[in-house]
């Protein structure tokens, strides 16, 4: 899915957020918005005791608590430098997670579906921008999608649209965008390589 852009260094009432923290909806935030790598922040900001417990309900107070979470008393770092396998999804994960489970979907699809498979293809894809953690990410989805319909008239179809789709959001974050031709995405997300590494 769009990988949200990072917010702006500072939050709506003018106080510092940490680099490439993303603000929510209600203006706090975001943790499935924002990538575990931005949830450390560059320099201490005090105990969790003295930040967390001022009892307001800011954006400026939400985030200085969230980056104090992220260290100890003594100013040193107390998470790690790589993200632990048993947290919750952050923004890239969930976004990889979901592009591997839509593409590889697509690839599957008939190349004739029937009406039913197609209403309920379009209900699949009509539902992520309502559903989906991310508010930035289904903004963005949202948006685009009004200015791309889904197709979903077949395999090939739907496989290029969301490759399209995808390589939006590629552009949109400086990365690499992929070919949208049926024998690449075949190859990587139906039948792997021919030189049968995937086999």
């Amino acid at each position: 899915m769009p990988e949200p852009t990072t917010s702006s260094s500072s939050s709506k009432d003018g106080g510092k957020l940490p680099p490439g923290m993303v603000l929510g909806p209600d203006g706090k935030p975001c943790k499935i918005c924002t990538a575990f790598r931005h949830w450390k922040p560059s320099s201490p900001t005090g105990s969790t005791s003295q930040q967390a417990g001022t009892g307001t309900s800011n954006t400026k107070s939400a985030a200085a608590a969230m980056a104090a979470l992220a260290y100890g008393t003594n100013g040193a770092p107390a998470v790690p430098e790589t993200r632990p396998a048993n947290c919750p999804p952050d923004v890239e994960i969930l976004g990889r997670a979901t592009w591997t489970f839509l593409h590889t979907t697509a690839a599957y699809y008939p190349e004739k579906p029937t009406p039913n498979q197609r209403a309920n293809m379009l209900s699949l894809i009509r539902s992520l921008p309502i559903l989906y953690p991310c508010s930035h990410c289904a903004s963005h989805l949202e948006d685009n999608m009004k200015a791309n319909p889904p197709d979903v008239s077949g395999r090939f179809g739907l496989s290029r649209w969301l490759c399209e789709r995808h390589n939006d959001v590629n552009e949109r974050l400086g990365k690499k965008k992929f070919d949208c031709g049926i024998k690449s995405l075949d190859e990587r997300w139906k039948d792997g390589p021919s030189d049968g590494s995937c086999d």
